[in-house]
């Protein structure tokens, strides 16, 4: 007879709050495993159901990797439009003079044409992504350290060959390690065993460490612009509604067409995320019409009861509690 699983101690209250509103975890990703296994461990620690990673890494490359668990998972489209920054290590195949590697550095700077590898798992189709960043750090022939910074799907080891042909020498990618993804830097990351430990500790009645640990997501949707709107059209958002200019209370900053913005109720409550149909500006008119579409929702929409179809006379059913 085989002796009974152990039984794993619950999290204290504020940690199980903290992973039902939804939570996501820096991991210092090691070389070695692949995100997808870095993923399933952080499940594990934390002793959810799902988890969702942002941004692969593949299994030879190092650095931060974003990690969400519960409702956090529906951010992860947002989380592709921040840029990435690495620091790789480049090998050219033949002597060549500092200036012109730099001469040649600004060239790929700006928007670029890519192809991804032959062993990428997505389809490999020429596409366009814009370079940021791209200058030297350290030169020690052969070998340089380059700062890179790029659109979310730019293949650095792509970038490192492209180079390497501009030179007329060649060149590969010997070793990369992922140090941003938009606002989170590597000084915000954390190792596997750090998570554990943590863990282990809030499973003890300690849950400092690990409420340090799992960052709420306001830290993503707030990095974008924000629209406040009224409570009605807070509850039709809710439901996979368009948003009209007449919902509109206010507006964080400024913005152009096309650009991603979240909608919150009046009291900061995230309600969904959409794609605003004209800028800033144009939304502040009295023309009526549709002005954020393309909405993903992120609140329940239990919270949000509809307020349409009720007579005039009649007063709107009640208000979530964070309407």
């Amino acid at each position: 007879m085989t002796d009974p699983s152990p039984v794993v101690e619950p999290f204290p209250e504020p940690v199980r709050e903290r992973l039902a509103a939804g939570a996501f975890v820096l991991v210092d990703k090691p070389r070695g495993p692949s995100s997808h296994q870095v993923a399933a461990w952080t499940r594990d620690i934390l002793g959810v159901d799902h988890t969702g990673h942002a941004g692969t890494l593949d299994p030879n490359v190092s650095g931060l990797l974003w990690v969400g668990s519960g409702p956090a998972l529906k951010l992860i489209p947002l989380l592709l439009e921040f840029p990435k920054r690495y620091i790789a290590l480049v090998v050219l195949h033949s002597k060549v003079a500092t200036k012109e590697l730099e001469r040649v550095l600004t060239e790929f700077t700006g928007p670029i044409y890519q192809t991804p590898p032959v062993r990428s798992a997505v389809k490999r189709e020429r596409r366009v992504r814009t370079i940021h960043r791209l200058g030297l750090v350290e030169a020690a022939p052969p070998r340089y350290l380059l700062d890179i910074v790029g659109d979310s799907g730019t293949y650095v080891r792509t970038l490192a060959v492209d180079v390497g042909e501009a030179l007329g020498v060649g060149a590969h990618l010997e070793e990369l390690r992922r140090i941003g993804t938009g606002p989170f830097r590597e000084d915000d990351v954390v190792p596997l065993t750090a998570l554990r430990d943590a863990a282990e500790k809030a499973r003890g009645g300690d849950a400092g460490d690990l409420l340090k640990l799992l960052h709420p997501i306001d830290e993503v949707w707030r990095e974008f612009p924000t629209v406040v709107v009224k409570d009605a059209a807070a509850s039709a958002l809710a439901h996979g509604a368009a948003l009209a200019r007449g919902g509109i209370v206010s507006m964080s900053r400024s913005f152009s067409t096309g650009a991603t913005v979240a909608l919150v109720t009046r009291s900061g409550v995230f309600v969904a995320y959409g794609t605003a149909e004209v800028d800033a500006d144009a939304m502040k008119g009295s023309k009526p019409g549709w002005v954020v579409t393309q909405t993903r929702v992120f609140a329940d929409p239990a919270r949000f009861p509809p307020r349409w179809g009720a007579r005039s006379s009649e007063r709107p059913a009640a208000a979530p509690t964070d309407a």
